[in-house]
């Protein structure tokens, strides 16, 4: 009998398993995240005058930047003791479950950049308003991983530690490598919860400074900074396998992007006057009137 104070989690991680069809509800919440970012950042740039359809475009490189990306973080991690070249097949089974959200951040920022720039698009504009976006839909995927069970955390007697009861779920059937260090029966860390909580920290801290800083693209750049802060010490409760000095995949990442948004942020960003020009246009007409405007200044 689980002590009273343990929280049980009883899911499914199968919302439908029927006829060979298979809906987890990672993957249906994963979803609903990313269609509610969309959502969001084109109904920002309407507000910014920024035509939706740019947001559009861009989503659909950013999405497919982001599937790549998240599969080859996960296969990465997992290299060796999961995936090998014995089974080319597997390193690209997205379908049979495996993902590395910071694949997904990292791979759908650089397609989205990518596309943008060649598109012409205000790149850094969309950058920022993507931002508190993402938050949002990486805590609606977070409520997937708990319906699913996944990750494993370490033990804790602290009243909130949750049990992952149902007999399919990941959580309460643990790779072999953890047989000494977890025991899925005893309550564990509930580190989703810590991120969901910490991404909403960092969505009310830059929402209020989302207009104060130039150029554009640093307030993208503050959110990676303060999420990998966050992630970087979360990473220390789960059970993910260590790599390099006692870190974790998500350490080294974290650490790297910690080391690029700090640089971006102490010598690009500043805070933004009033008065100041866009730092980029935003539409093609824009772009036209701003040499027009110039060209005058010089004559």
């Amino acid at each position: 009998m689980l002590p009273l104070l343990e929280i049980e989690i009883p899911f499914n991680p199968n919302l439908i398993d029927a006829g060979g069809f298979v809906l987890a509800w990672h993957g249906l919440l994963s979803f609903v995240g990313v269609a509610t970012a969309v959502w969001l950042v084109a109904r920002w740039a309407r507000k910014e005058r920024l035509d939706p359809d740019m947001v559009y475009n861009t989503a659909i490189w950013a999405i497919l930047g982001g599937i790549v990306g998240a599969r080859v973080v996960h296969v990465a991690d997992n290299w060796g003791s999961v995936y090998g070249f014995h089974d080319p097949l597997q390193l690209v089974a997205v379908w049979s479950g495996g993902i590395g959200l910071w694949g997904a951040i990292l791979g759908g920022w650089i397609a989205g950049m990518i596309y943008a720039y060649i598109s012409k698009y205000p790149v850094g504009k969309l950058m920022d308003l993507s931002a508190p976006a993402l938050l949002v839909a990486q805590s609606i995927g977070r409520l997937g991983d708990i319906m699913n069970g996944e990750h494993w955390s370490k033990n804790t007697d602290l009243f909130f530690g949750w049990v992952f009861t149902h007999a399919s779920s990941p959580g309460a059937r643990p790779p072999s490598r953890l047989s000494e260090e977890f025991d899925p029966t005893s309550g564990s860390h509930p580190t989703v919860v810590y991120e969901i909580f910490w991404n909403m920290l960092v969505l009310a801290f830059l929402w209020r400074i989302r207009k104060k800083f130039r150029p554009d693209g640093a307030i993208w750049m503050i959110y990676l900074g303060l999420y990998a802060f966050g992630r970087f010490w979360i990473q220390f409760l789960r059970l993910d396998q260590e790599k390099f000095w006692n870190l974790q995949e998500a350490h080294l990442i974290a650490l790297g992007v910690m080391a690029i948004s700090i640089g971006f942020v102490a010598l690009k960003t500043r805070l933004r006057r009033s008065g100041d020009e866009p730092d980029e246009p935003s539409t093609p007409e824009r772009v036209s009137r701003n040499r027009l405007r110039r060209s005058r200044q010089r004559g």
